[in-house]
């Protein structure tokens, strides 16, 4: 079960995803309103030639302690949604499977 914030954040992402645009920028529209409304650093890291290479980030520097939610696309895993450790874990693997398409490279 999600708290009254994390329906709140999902509520969010879900309208940046309906919206649409460019790749690039949703993504950094759902990091900007997760930091906002969920956690205190947000990232998204893309899978680049066997590494994770860190894309649109908010919050500040990468913490030491992060959690990492794989975004999978047809049973590979295409990028990693990274969060600070005061996250919900239930909403960030959600978000992680909703942000699949934009995360195609």
């Amino acid at each position: 079960m999600t708290s009254p914030s994390s329906s709140g954040a999902l509520e969010a992402v879900e309208r940046i995803l309906n919206r649409g645009g460019e790749a690039n920028d949703v993504l950094q529209e759902v990091v900007d309103a997760l930091n906002t409304r969920a956690a205190a650093w947000v990232g998204i890291a893309f899978v680049d030639e066997e590494r994770l290479e860190l894309g649109p980030s908010a919050g500040g520097a990468k913490p030491v302690a992060y959690q990492r939610h794989p975004v999978d696309w047809k049973g590979e895993t295409i990028a990693e949604l990274w969060t600070s450790t005061d996250a919900d874990p239930a909403l960030f693997s959600r978000v992680a499977v909703i942000v699949s398409p934009y995360c195609l490279r």
